[in-house]
Parts: structure tokens; sequence; C-alpha cells
């Protein structure tokens, strides 16, 4: 099973009202295991970048201004997405502006189904919990002590992880910096489980301890059960 975990950084809230993309960031996730691929692109967005979004994300006009256009980079990225479900926070954000700047270019928008809304999953498993990606990631004990400020993959990378619990816990061998092609063709047989441990564990019990247990069942009436286990 194939799933992309998606987000994006913007100039503002509304593509209607002339807000465009800026950066994407993904990472591909197969049978819940990261696989090492990523998707990360700035974006141009032929506009100035108002301060309030610059505070959140730092991607000013200089820094952007040669990156390429959604334009040029609508069908690489609709290339590496293909009919992957789509892991976002708060999905109705970015598809609305994905959707958008696919439209504008006369490209395929994605569909709406495609997407799967890890902030409907926490508030669900978490009613009345805060659901940012920070609050799930302190809940998780997830370190995110890299995320000063938004940024698209590593916001994606980090999102990968919050995703995983929410649906029932990392896989144990869970990295996102692997390169994934073993990983990726594993089977279910091939699925982690415990080994047994090439040394026993040693005893708790002290020596007094025992000698007092024992003392204890000869007060018993038929000790028979007790002295043979």
């Amino acid at each position: 099973m194939r799933e992309i975990v998606l987000d994006t950084e913007t100039t503002g809230f509304d593509p209607e009202s002339g807000d465009r993309i800026v950066e994407i960031g993904a990472v591909e996730l197969n049978n819940h295991v990261a696989t090492g691929a990523t998707y990360h692109q700035y974006i141009n967005p032929e506009r100035s970048m108002p301060a309030e979004a610059f505070e959140v994300h730092g991607l000013g006009d200089d820094f952007l201004r040669d990156k390429p256009k959604f334009a040029q980079i609508a069908q690489e990225f609709l290339d590496f997405v293909r009919d992957a479900k789509l892991i976002i926070h708060n999905a109705a954000f970015d598809m609305k502006f994905l959707n958008a700047e696919l439209g504008w270019v006369k490209k395929q928008k994605l569909p709406w189904d495609q997407a799967i809304d890890t902030l409907v999953i926490a508030r669900k498993k978490f009613p009345g919990s805060p659901a940012s990606l920070d609050a799930l990631c302190r809940r998780f004990g997830i370190d995110n002590s890299s995320r000063t400020l938004h940024g698209a993959l590593l916001d994606s990378e980090i999102l990968a992880e919050v995703y995983l619990e929410l649906i029932g816990g990392r896989q144990p061998d869970f990295g996102l910096n692997t390169s994934g092609a073993a990983r990726s063709s594993a089977s279910p047989q091939d699925a982690w489980r415990p080994s047994p441990r090439p040394v026993s564990l040693p005893p708790r019990l002290t020596e007094e301890e025992r000698a007092a247990h024992a003392q204890f069942v000869k007060t018993l009436g038929d000790a028979k059960l007790w002295l043979d286990s």
C-alpha cells in the first residue's frame, strides 16, 4: 500500500484571493514504512511574500525569485504522487491550494477522496485535546526540536511519524533516513517479530526470600501442589 505524506507552504490562506504555493514536501510510505523516496520543491509564487507568511516559514522574495514556477513542476509532482493516498494534516487547506494551482495550469486535479486528514483522525481519537502537529508530537514523544519554522519536507517527515502513531503505533523498523529498496519490497511474512533473549534474565528473588517462602509453604495443609511447582 503506497501512501504519500504531504505538506505545503503558501503565501496565505486563500488561493482565490491570489495566494500561491511556495513549497511542497512529501514522503513516500510503503505498507506504512518509509521507503526513503521524497519529493521536495520550492516554487516561485510570482507575487510578493506577505510579512505574516514570511514569519511562518521564512521563505522570502529573494530566495524564491529563481525557483521554478508551479507550471514547470506540476507534472513532476503528479508523477510522484500518482494514485497514492495523500496523508495531510488539515487536508482541506493543502488540497484547496494544490487543486487551484493544478487548475490554473490545466492539469488534472487531485480527487478529494484521495486525501486522508490526520487532523480529523486526531480529533476523533483525542476529542477535546489540542490536535496541532506540535501538540501531537508532544503526545507521542516525537522529536520536533528542529521545527523552528514551518518547512514542508520537515513537516512531512514529522507528520509521517505522527500518522503511524495515530493508526496504531510506529513500525519497529520505521526510519525516514533509510534507503528503502529492501524495505519497500518486504512481504507480510518478513514483518518484524521479537526474538528470544540470548541470555535469560537473572532471578529477582533473594535467598532470604526463597527461604521465607519455603517456610510459609510448610505451614499449609497439603503443600504437595506448591512443592511440586
